[in-house]
């Protein structure tokens, strides 16, 4: 692959990537997770989860790095809101 793919790949994984760091820090900040949709950050998560283990499975360092981060950030987001619907009655 050229640099210009690398760098594309790249910008594009570090875009997606963040994007979720914003929804993180309002509900860490707010406790608001009612516009969070539940059945949507479970099945992200999960497409996450595969991504990360077909980079593991292809040693695709890039592909390892950047569905880590998006797992964790994502994963928080989802944590949140199960632990929102735990505490809050309905």
């Amino acid at each position: 692959m050229n640099e210009l793919t690398h760098s594309i790949g790249a910008i594009a994984a570090f875009c997606t990537t963040i994007s979720f760091l914003p929804q993180v820090l309002k509900i860490l900040k707010t406790g608001d997770t009612r516009a969070i949709s539940l059945p949507m950050y479970a099945l992200f998560v999960a497409g996450v989860v595969c991504w990360l283990t077909y980079g593991w499975l292809r040693s695709d360092w890039p592909i390892i790095a950047a569905n880590l981060t998006t797992g964790v950030l994502s994963g928080t987001v989802l944590l949140l809101k199960l632990r929102s619907l735990r505490t809050k009655p309905r």
